[in-house]
């Protein structure tokens, strides 16, 4: 069927309600949005589904939902009934349409006899998975897009380990999609019959009170809390769900002082205040930073939609608020860990952190002065969440700390994402045991680099929309390998990206490393899983340097990440900024 036979069915049949058919309707002289919205399914990756809403196969709506979850339904019934009986775990954030989403999910699961526990009022990321755990579920669903755009929603699926789910089951989940091509083959039912029937019941208080619970048995440093108690937090939840978690935690923990930015307290998935609902973005601080400068706070501090995401601005001598990369917040909140536990005792032998290729190379100067292993992942924290269940769950070793350079922290093993939570309790006490020691954030982080060598990491996005987008961000992919594979020396490698020497390239999509350094090029195996990702090792002062390309999984962009690291600072962003330019130009210029 052509996506313009699919159109015609969307826009008249009586099947769909009565909004979405006027908007196709509305755009019946438009071929190019017609096809944008039709010439294919929104697809459903390694976690799920995200994508802008709207009427259409290719948009995110209650139909496009519920195809999801009929898959997910089928998956289940085909693991049995223990499955079907532990059924899903669904949460939602503050987007646009989550509840209804939600809803639609919770709905159609029970349809198939899958027993579902639906939250009673939107929750983060970090909560939907300690849920899928707490209640021995075998799923669950959080109906976010994380610190996408306002015209943004998505469908994450959990395990039942609480991790995203694996490549294999995400597989299995869309061949039973596949069965309902026609999407009003799909069977629901009404809420209250669901909840007449036991088939959906709602979960609250009780998960609040055991996942607080389990966040204060991580606090690092409880004698710094109880002197510095005082000191003065400035938060926003950005119009998020993290509002209530985080303010319960930091109080259950003893922090007296906590500013709530009032215009981004409110859940409001619009996000009227901010241009991104995205703490990477400094932009998004601004609010805080200005309620900060009036009480001298020493720390100011912001979660996105999902909580799963932090960003910090801290104070500097002059008043002034510089915001921290995700990188050098992962490096405080790792030293700050593996220190603490080391000077208590309490730090074991076998001990693992986690990060991702595309994070700071310094992790492993660190992991190494702590006798600490340190395993690589690929981009996404579903992999570390898999190290966990590996390693951890199921291993001899116990896992300490786990982030990406994208603002995700993890401390602790009964969450199995990223936990924005968990990150604003350790970096509120982290700024405690700062001011305890008579130091501040910045200073901690200076001797971070005066110890183990300044490194600097940026990224840089190309935001390419639309089926059209999409062509380029391949094509651009393919030439990039088309290159690399016509070098076959050192010489040549030398030119590659038109600046620095590169070193070796890593090709994770063959799981080959290509290695120039011997004159003519050599081979080896990576052991990673396959992905969509080049790794350009670039050398430099500690043999450190490198470039990454890679797609987005969860937005319509293409990435470039840096990494530059020297024992001299000047010399370490210098280089930067020479790689970031070189990198930049030579990528562009294939879209």
């Amino acid at each position: 069927m052509s996506y313009k036979d699919t159109y015609q069915i969307w826009s008249t049949d009586p099947y769909f309600d009565g909004k979405t058919r006027e908007e196709l309707l509305s755009i019946g002289g438009d071929e190019k949005e017609i096809e944008d919205r039709f010439y294919k399914d929104l697809e459903f990756g390694t976690g799920g589904l995200r994508g802008i809403l709207g009427a259409g196969t290719n948009r995110m709506n209650v139909y496009t939902v519920a195809k999801a979850s009929a898959g997910l339904a089928n998956y289940i019934v085909d693991s049995g009934k223990d499955a079907m009986e532990r059924g899903v775990v669904i949460s939602y954030d503050s987007r646009h349409f989550s509840p209804e989403f939600a809803e639609i999910a919770a709905t159609t699961l029970a349809a198939y006899g899958v027993r579902v526990r639906l939250s009673d009022e939107l929750r983060p990321v970090p909560m939907c998975s300690f849920a899928v755990r707490y209640f021995n579920a075998f799923a669950g669903v959080m109906v976010t897009a994380s610190h996408n755009p306002p015209k943004y929603n998505g469908y994450k699926v959990y395990g039942e380990d609480g991790g995203q789910v694996t490549n294999e089951a995400a597989s299995a989940i869309l061949e039973n999609m596949a069965r309902f091509a026609d999407v009003r083959t799909i069977r629901t039912m009404e809420l209250s019959d669901a909840l007449d029937q036991g088939l959906i019941t709602r979960f609250g208080p009780e998960v609040d009170i055991d996942y607080t619970a389990m966040l204060t048995e991580l606090v690092i440093d409880k004698g710094a809390i109880e002197r510095q108690s005082d000191m003065s937090i400035i938060y926003t939840p950005l119009h998020g769900s993290g509002n209530k978690p985080v303010r319960r935690i930091l109080r259950t923990v003893g922090f007296k002082n906590v500013t709530i930015v009032p215009q981004q307290e409110i859940p409001d998935g619009s996000f009227p205040t901010v241009k991104t609902p995205n703490p990477e973005d400094p932009a998004a601080l601004t609010m805080g930073i200005e309620i900060a400068k009036k009480t001298g706070a020493l720390l100011v501090f912001g979660t996105d939609p999902d909580s799963d995401r932090l960003g910090i601005a801290i104070r500097c001598a002059d008043g002034s608020y510089k915001c921290l990369t995700g990188n050098q917040v992962g490096l405080m909140l790792l030293d700050y860990i593996l220190d603490s536990k080391k000077q208590a005792g309490i730090l074991p032998e076998d001990s693992f952190v986690c990060t991702t290729i595309v994070s700071s190379k310094l992790c492993a100067s660190i992991c190494k002065a702590y006798g600490v292993e340190l395993q690589e992942t690929l981009t996404g924290f579903k992999f570390i969440g898999e190290r966990i269940k590996i390693d951890d769950e199921f291993g001899n070793k116990h896992f300490q700390f786990g982030f990406e350079e994208s603002y995700g922290y993890l401390s602790g093993t009964s969450v199995r994402d990223k936990d924005a939570v968990v990150a604003a309790m350790l970096v509120c006490g982290m700024a405690a045991q700062s001011k305890d020691r008579g130091e501040t954030l910045l200073d901690r982080l200076e001797g971070i680099y005066r110890k183990y060598g300044y490194g600097y990491e940026q990224a840089v996005s190309f935001t390419l929309e639309g089926k059209e987008g999409l062509d380029k961000i391949k094509g651009a992919m393919d030439e990039l390998r088309s290159e690399l594979e016509a070098c076959k020396n050192s010489d040549e490698a030398k030119d590659l990206i038109g600046g620095p020497s590169v070193v070796a390239v890593r090709d994770y999509s063959k799981s080959v490393r290509y290695d120039f350094s011997g004159g003519t090029v050599t081979t080896t195996e990576l052991t990673l899983p396959k992905s969509n990702v080049l790794l350009y090792e670039l050398g430099g002062d500690k043999g450190l340097d490198w470039a990454c390309a890679r797609p987005s999984g969860t937005e319509p962009k293409l990435k470039i990440y840096f990494g530059v690291y020297d024992k001299e600072d000047r010399e370490a962003q210098d280089r930067l900024s020479k790689i970031k330019s070189e990198m930049s130009s030579y990528v562009q210029g294939k879209l």
